[in-house]
């Protein structure tokens, strides 16, 4: 019995990781575009603009490139991860930031 709680907590662990790296970044960026459309003043919809054109909205704009630049920061992590165990090392956290450690 021991043992399936063993795999049941292994499970949910993989599970979460993959939606969050797998499924996860992709959103963040879909979302940024999403947010780069709204802050242009654009829209999902096509619709008839007025004589001004439509409004631009400042704060997607800046919310876009906090989505794009975690996006970004979530890749560099991944390669990082990635390079770093070809090398015999290991990423930690353990102040916050990571650093390249020995094993």
């Amino acid at each position: 019995m021991e043992n399936l709680r063993f795999a049941a907590d292994g499970a949910w662990r993989v599970l979460v990781a993959g939606l969050v790296l797998g499924a996860g970044l992709p959103a963040l960026f879909g979302l940024g575009v999403r947010a780069l459309a709204y802050g242009a003043g654009g829209d999902a919809e096509v619709h008839e603009t007025g004589v001004t054109g439509p409004v631009p909205h400042p704060i997607g704009t800046v919310v876009a490139w906090i989505l794009f630049a975690a996006v970004l920061l979530g890749v560099v992590l991944g390669i990082t991860f990635i390079v770093v165990s070809g090398l015999g090392k290991t990423l930690s956290f353990e102040h916050v930031l990571p650093a390249i450690v020995d094993k």
